[in-house]
């Protein structure tokens, strides 16, 4: 999260809001990564709309 904040903020985007998606991400099977869609769904959603 440290990173993502770091990097939004050199991009000129500290505001941005963002979402976390619980790791790993690279080696999930399909069935995982539509796990952690679902986790994260009504985060994103959220970001989107307020």
């Amino acid at each position: 999260m440290d990173a993502a904040d770091v990097q939004a903020t050199a991009l000129g985007m500290k505001d941005a809001k963002v979402v976390f998606v619980r790791h790993p991400i690279q080696d999930a099977t399909d069935d995982e990564m539509r796990g952690k869609a679902d986790e994260t769904l009504e985060a994103i959603l959220d970001a989107l709309t307020t």
